[in-house]
């Protein structure tokens, strides 16, 4: 953390922030933690919302509808419960590590959102390597796997620690390589620097804006499926996988430790759908090649522009949540051998491929 906090201090970005108060450093940091905070809070609990009506359309059921509008406080019921209901250790568990997990994965997921940009100058920190550190906190997570797995002395919870572990291993390679791919051809790994980057890509002999996700679909789909993988959802979720580990890594866990699991997948939901967004989606940016009102150029945005801008990425993080949600009403649970077998045979090969065609293309264009 020491080595993060002087990368922040030492590499800033040269973009203007709107979240800078160089003036005051502690109302600045004080501002800062509350606006993470309050996203943290608040967007999972929406995806999660729209977790459960859009898998009760899909199926053909209604959901939840008892609590608030349209069951729209149902989330917020839940949560109230967890903390309410008593978290039981289990006797043989090592009570330390299995109470620390929950907040290792919570933590992991947090600190994804001190770089991500939600609009022109809206970004806690611009780190020159905040591609890098992203992806970095974000594989974080499976050491609270690891951990709850572990020290629950269940031996479903251990499988499903060591399966999340393979996971992580198998699919952190191609999520890194097309990660790379995308710094390549933006020529930086400040994810502002990105979003700027893809503002200026045109198509050759043109002025024909392009975002990053049509000359890198591939690398787009394959760090989606990685996204997935990462966060154990379907058809991923072998380290859960109720029909064989009862629960897996979460069996033995309850009250207000499980809502804090389930809180860091929806908050993982948000973090790798922002992340996307920056890298292939144009982040803020309405369309390609289309300014945002208010806005001179891609960071230089009066209040209306920035707030434009926070909308549509907003909607982005909220288009491919829901195709994450979508996604797994649609596809079946794989097999570990299946899972291991489309990363190690096909996932890793097509990313190394992809990132010697960028690397031509830039060389030779």
């Amino acid at each position: 953390m020491m080595g993060v906090a002087a990368l922040a201090a030492s590499e800033a970005s040269t973009l203007p922030s709107a979240l800078d108060f160089s003036g005051n450093l502690w109302i600045g940091v004080a501002l800062k933690v509350v606006a993470i905070a309050a996203f943290f809070l608040v967007a999972p609990l929406v995806v999660g919302y729209m977790e459960h009506k859009v898998m009760a359309h899909q199926q053909a059921r209604f959901g939840p509808m008892d609590v608030g509008p349209h069951g729209t406080l149902q989330l917020v019921a839940d949560g109230v419960k967890f903390i309410q209901k008593e978290a039981v250790t289990p006797r043989a568990a090592d009570r330390w590590v299995f109470g620390m997990a929950p907040g290792v994965s919570l933590l992991a997921a947090l600190l994804v959102f001190l770089v991500v940009p939600l609009a022109p100058g809206v970004w806690a920190e611009d780190l020159e390597l905040g591609l890098f550190y992203v992806l970095a906190a974000s594989s974080v997570g499976v050491v609270g796997v690891l951990m709850a797995g572990w020290a629950s002395a269940n031996k479903f919870s251990l499988i499903g620690g060591v399966r999340a572990a393979a996971q992580l291993i198998a699919y952190e390679l191609p999520m890194v390589l097309a990660a790379v791919a995308v710094a390549l051809q933006a020529g930086t790994l400040s994810l502002a620097g990105i979003v700027e980057a893809q503002a200026g890509f045109m198509i050759l002999g043109t002025d024909i804006n392009l975002w990053y996700v049509f000359p890198q679909f591939v690398g787009f789909v394959i760090f989606f499926m990685a996204a997935l993988a990462e966060l154990a959802r379907p058809p991923f979720d072998m380290p859960i996988a109720d029909s064989e580990l009862v629960f897996g890594y979460l069996t033995e866990y309850s009250g207000i430790r499980f809502g804090m699991f389930l809180l860091s997948e929806y908050a993982g939901m948000v973090g790798f759908s922002a992340i996307m967004a920056v890298l292939y989606l144009g982040g803020w940016q309405i369309a390609p090649g289309v300014t945002t009102p208010g806005c001179d150029g891609i960071t230089d945005c009066n209040l209306v522009g920035t707030l434009l801008g926070a909308g549509v990425m907003l909607g982005k993080i909220a288009a491919l949540s829901f195709t994450m949600i979508w996604v797994r009403v649609t596809y079946p649970r794989l097999r570990e051998d299946q899972l291991q077998r489309l990363s190690w045979l096909a996932l890793i090969p097509l990313s190394l491929a992809l990132i010697a065609a960028v690397a031509v293309g830039k060389v030779v264009f």
